[in-house]
């Protein structure tokens, strides 16, 4: 396999490591949006969230939880953002959880600003829908 995080795990990259868990890891992104910006991934290969074993989802998280009080203490607020899959603007097909110190001067924005189009539905709509959702 060809993945370059999975690559990193194995040591065979170098990397800005920050913390180190048994099923995860924490570096700096090597192209990052703020100062600070962290990668965390689990060891072994995962596209999407869904497919993680469970215990390397506890340990990514756990390691998000753990590093996440660091990052926080750069600008004192930090995004946490997780792209699953390729439509979602997942550019490594490997689990990966974002990092990001954020301050008011970035003009980042919230979640909402990145979506030009949004849906707009009604209360019925939306009824439908996380019934839709629940039923899955």
């Amino acid at each position: 396999m060809d993945c370059i995080f999975c690559k990193i795990s194995k040591k065979e990259i170098p990397s800005k490591l920050i913390m180190e868990s048994k099923n995860s890891m924490a570096f700096l992104d090597a192209f990052p949006v703020s100062r600070g910006h962290t990668l965390v991934i689990p060891k072994n290969h995962y596209e999407k969230v869904q497919d993680m074993r469970e215990e390397d989802n506890v340990d990514l998280f756990n390691t998000v939880r753990n590093v996440i009080t660091k990052i926080d203490k750069i600008t004192g607020s930090t995004l946490v953002a997780v792209h699953n899959g390729r439509d979602s603007g997942q550019e490594i097909p490997h689990v990966h959880v974002h990092l990001i110190p954020r301050e008011l001067s970035d003009h980042a924005g919230p979640v909402h600003s990145m979506f030009k189009d949004r849906p707009k539905l009604s209360d019925q709509e939306l009824d439908d829908l996380c019934t839709e959702i629940k039923n899955m």
